[in-house]
């Protein structure tokens, strides 16, 4: 944890939220870059979610994290950069529609219509080409990060009475949320603090 920071998340409402996120190019291999994607880690794990946009901590960067566990039981981890999701065959294309929340609309989940399967083609942090596949929950969470670097959230996919709806909750849920992540967000510093006194005794 040593050098980590949790950083604070975006909020429906804030512009960089709305913008399409710039390509990334000279950041690929830099300390940079690898120090933003560990502080993304560590903000996920602090507020409990499944994934993070480069957007969702203040970064204009066509970046998105996971770590996650699907239905199945599986855990998936890691980052890609530049993701375009693949269009899917008609074969292959099954809607699943399931709750769907959002740390930056701290509180509700909603019911979103997504395909099961996403394809997405990227780069890792080198500038490597990577290809990831996610079925089911995790074909979600990418398909909803991809959706942040381009401006747009989970609510926009709702029914007009279902975002109303969702924001009204936000608004009643929104204090408490943020209470919570500051408790875990104090532990887990706490959790740093000791581990680093332990490594120099």
């Amino acid at each position: 944890m040593t050098g980590t920071t949790v950083r604070r998340i975006t909020v429906l409402g804030e512009e960089i939220l709305r913008r399409e996120c710039r390509e990334a190019g000279p950041e690929f291999g830099t300390p940079e870059l690898s120090r933003l994607i560990e502080d993304m880690f560590a903000t996920l794990a602090v507020a409990e979610g499944a994934g993070l946009a480069a957007n969702q901590v203040g970064v204009d960067l066509r970046l998105f994290i996971w770590d996650m566990e699907d239905e199945w039981g599986t855990r998936h981890r890691g980052h890609l950069l530049n993701p375009v999701l693949a269009p899917l065959p008609a074969a292959r294309r099954r809607l699943a529609e399931e709750p769907e929340g959002c740390l930056s609309v701290p509180g509700p989940y909603m019911t979103v219509a997504r395909p099961d399967l996403a394809v997405v083609h990227g780069r890792d942090r080198d500038g490597e080409p990577l290809t990831v596949e996610g079925h089911g929950y995790f074909a979600r969470c990418l398909q909803h990060e991809s959706d942040h670097l381009s401006g747009r959230l989970y609510v926009d996919r709702l029914s007009q009475r279902e975002r109303k709806r969702a924001l009204r909750a936000m608004e009643e849920q929104r204090e408490g949320v943020f209470a919570r992540r500051a408790a875990r967000e104090e532990a887990w510093r706490a959790e740093g603090r000791t581990r680093e006194g332990r490594t120099h005794t």
